[in-house]
């Protein structure tokens, strides 16, 4: 047996190359999600001045320029000024008689049921909503003189009234009626 011993490794004459360094991210990911962002935020804002803008027909389009702009305080709302309402008088209606029952007696006269139409002259709107307005008739042709009423106007067009029982002195007696006074109550 030889009593050889086995060479030590021999060392290379060069160094180990060195790793290589990993390469450089390119930034150009970052440009394009950025202005990508950009965009998105410039879109966004556009449909929110453009909503804002059409939420108010009242006022008129203007051009408006890319240049930065103080945005000037909005006013304090001004209150509604009191609505005005026409004076309502005894000349602001017509009127006329519906008869409802007649019963004639002959030479006797008659017996009728009688109800009030009103029509007004003018724009219900004109009329003030909140004001109940009496409204006194008089109804000509009863044989014991004129029939005094009074019919309440509420809410621009409800009328309330009491249906007038007359009586005539014959079948051909004209009834008629007429407006004497409007008195506003409230509003």
């Amino acid at each position: 047996m030889s009593n050889t011993t086995p060479a030590p490794p021999r060392m290379p004459g060069f160094p180990p190359p060195l790793p290589e360094p990993a390469p450089k991210k390119s930034r150009t990911n970052l440009v394009i999600i950025g202005s990508a962002a950009a965009v998105i935020a410039a879109v966004v804002a556009t449909g929110v001045a453009v909503v804002q803008s059409r939420g108010d027909d009242s006022k008129a389009s203007a051009v408006k320029s890319s240049a930065p702009s103080k945005r000037a305080a909005t006013p304090a709302a001004e209150p509604d000024p009191t609505p005005t309402y026409t004076d309502i008088d005894a000349y602001s209606f017509t009127i006329k008689l519906h008869t409802t029952k007649r019963q004639c007696f002959g030479s006797a006269g008659c017996n009728m049921t009688v109800e009030p139409s009103l029509t007004y002259l003018g724009d219900t709107q004109d009329i003030d909503p909140n004001a109940v307005y009496e409204i006194t008739y008089e109804i000509h042709g009863d044989e014991s003189g004129p029939v005094i009423e009074t019919a309440e106007l509420s809410d621009r067009t409800t009328l309330n009234y009491t249906p007038s029982m007359i009586s005539t002195a014959s079948a051909s007696t004209k009834v008629s009626v007429e407006i004497t006074d409007v008195a506003a109550q409230g509003s």
